[in-house]
């Protein structure tokens, strides 16, 4: 089949690789139809290279059908058009039933101390291969995959179940927003858009989005979220208190995450480290590495009093400085964590499934191209280029199926 793989620090390709077959009883294997690139994506792309071999196939926000099921795979079935949450859990263990899917328990993986194993995320996260691929291989499919109608709609109205929206909904729950309440969304990238969105859906009064990317804007204006392009203002933090009666909002998400403009010194520092050997930087990683905190350090700065700070941006630093004075003197909540997908399937899918789409499922993707163009839209998609916003691939644009 073909596939996307990690060939080098941004430098990624689309190469024959084998194609994946049941291991397990409780394995299935779905041809996917659509697959996206997200932000997390260019984080391997650009900083987590020490932790990805050459060849590993990326990706892990895919759907498709069904094409093969192990014998302990419950009641999915051969056909199926399914979307795969981008963690793997197997939703019987302690913290699955308690809601904690991206922490499960039979997929842990122990020898790096981490959660769940995700699809096409590194060594650090169990080494599975992903989804920009013809087919992909899914552990724990007696659970896993959530089964969509085969109505003839676009797959983008059900593709972002596997990380997109869950993440969002997840953010706009750990902000813990008020009825008729205040929310700053930091980035407006695909997580942040649909954050902005949600937030609205359940509530909030007023929801303000900040990027300084003017097509991101634009999307979150056409949805009723009020923005603000930081380039334009002299203090961030004045600009957002002058609409919250000057004490800030009630709640702030940060979608960036360890990428952040404004960080020049992180970002200098990733660059070189991402240079070393993987020997050498790997640990060094692990143990000593910092991301660019601007954005986290924003929405530290803003919220009001007594307010939330959700973080849906990953970061990968373990000697990230916290100012624990102004955490403290602000008694301040934070949340984070990667998205217990399946926890927040229920609740989403009604919403997409609605003909009016509230959440504007269908207006996120800017980009849909072949797989084969793949390395082009991930330095398209990086760069911000081209009003690139969200990028689906189609696996069989011009493939035989």
């Amino acid at each position: 089949m073909r596939a996307l793989t990690w060939q080098g620090r941004e430098d990624v390709s689309v190469e024959d690789v084998p194609d994946p077959r049941i291991e397990e009883p409780t394995d299935a294997v779905v041809r996917v139809t659509s697959t996206a690139i997200c932000g997390s994506d260019l984080h391997l792309y650009g900083v987590l290279g020490m932790f990805i071999d050459a060849g590993d196939v990326l990706g892990h926000e895919a759907m498709g059908v069904v094409e093969e099921v192990g014998s302990a795979t419950g009641d999915l079935r051969v056909g199926d058009r399914v979307v795969v949450p981008f963690n793997i859990s197997c939703g019987r263990c302690w913290t699955c039933t308690r809601g904690l899917q991206s922490q499960c328990e039979t997929t842990q993986v122990h020898a790096q101390d981490k959660g769940a194993a995700l699809f096409g995320y590194t060594k650090l996260y169990g080494q599975v291969p992903g989804g920009q691929a013809q087919y992909l291989r899914v552990p724990q499919a007696q659970y896993g995959p959530l089964v969509v109608p085969d109505d003839g709609t676009p797959d983008e109205r059900y593709l972002y179940l596997s990380d997109v929206l869950p993440t969002a909904w997840q953010a706009v729950e750990y902000a813990h927003v008020p009825e008729g309440g205040s929310v700053v969304v930091l980035g407006l990238g695909p997580v942040g858009q649909m954050a902005a969105r949600v937030a609205r859906h359940r509530g909030a009064g007023l929801v303000v989005g900040v990027d300084p990317v003017t097509e991101r804007r634009a999307m979150a204006q056409r949805h009723g979220v009020q923005t603000v392009d930081p380039a334009t203002v002299d203090d961030l933090a004045s600009a957002l208190r002058d609409l919250t009666d000057g004490r800030g909002p009630d709640s702030v998400i940060d979608a960036v995450g360890m990428e952040a403009h404004g960080s020049p010194v992180a970002e200098a520092t990733q660059k070189v480290v991402g240079m070393l050997p993987d020997a050498v930087a790997a640990p060094l990683t692990e143990k000593a590495g910092a991301d660019r905190l601007a954005a986290l350090y924003t929405a530290f700065d803003v919220v009001r009093r007594g307010g939330t700070v959700s973080i849906s941006g990953v970061y990968g630093g373990a000697k990230d400085p916290l100012p624990m004075m102004q955490l403290f003197d602000k008694q301040l909540t934070l949340r984070m964590g990667q998205a217990n997908v399946r926890r927040w399937t229920d609740d989403l899918l009604p919403l997409v499934q609605d003909a009016a789409d509230p959440l504007g499922a269908l207006d996120l993707r800017t980009h849909r191209v072949p797989l084969e163009e793949a390395p082009e839209a991930y330095r398209t998609f990086q760069r911000k280029e081209d009003g690139c916003i969200k990028v689906v691939l189609d696996p069989w644009s011009g493939a035989a199926r």
